[in-house]
């Protein structure tokens, strides 16, 4: 398996691994597939300033991870909110590990402090990859979306990516 920056080239094979959690789970709370249009601007906007990888077998993409603003607001622009998503039947293979081992550093070369993980409950696999990365669960948002005739709860766990008090420069 390798891992790899993404282009905008890779907006269709993003939006085919995408689908499957848009259309038959609750794990993403997106009702409509993006295309592949909407997602190379995702691509495009990811990589300015934070990432976006993809993760191959044998040169074919199995899943990508990337990472955006946690929040809006400018006091947040030191944290950030980070997601992984696999083909269908490569969950628990190593391909989320490895993406998060290459994005993660990524993220701390470039000033970002704390990365945000959210997962739809019940999701074992997400909180099972984040623990062993060392994300700390900090909450859940209970019944904070509806999707497929039932509310979900969504928890929140996070990783510090850079320790310390000192006034941070800005992320870069």
């Amino acid at each position: 398996m390798s891992v790899r920056d993404a282009t905008v080239k890779d907006a269709a094979v993003c939006a085919a691994i995408y689908r499957p959690y848009v259309v038959d789970t609750a794990i993403s709370f997106e009702t409509d597939p993006p295309d592949e249009a909407e997602m190379a601007r995702r691509i495009e906007t990811a990589l300015d300033g934070y990432a976006w990888l993809i993760a191959e077998v044998a040169g074919e993409a199995v899943g990508y991870a990337y990472a955006g603003p946690f929040a809006a607001r400018p006091a947040y622009r030191w944290s950030c909110e980070v997601s992984v998503y696999l083909e269908t039947g490569r969950r628990r293979t190593g391909a989320g590990r490895a993406l998060y081992g290459v994005l993660l550093p990524r993220l701390a070369a470039r000033g970002y402090r704390t990365a945000v993980a959210k997962m739809t409950l019940p999701n074992d696999a997400s909180m099972g990859l984040h623990a062993s990365l060392g994300f700390q669960p900090v909450g859940v948002h209970p019944r904070i979306g509806w999707k497929h005739g039932a509310w979900r709860d969504v928890a929140i766990s996070q990783l510090t990516l850079i320790t310390g008090d000192e006034s941070p420069s800005g992320p870069r």
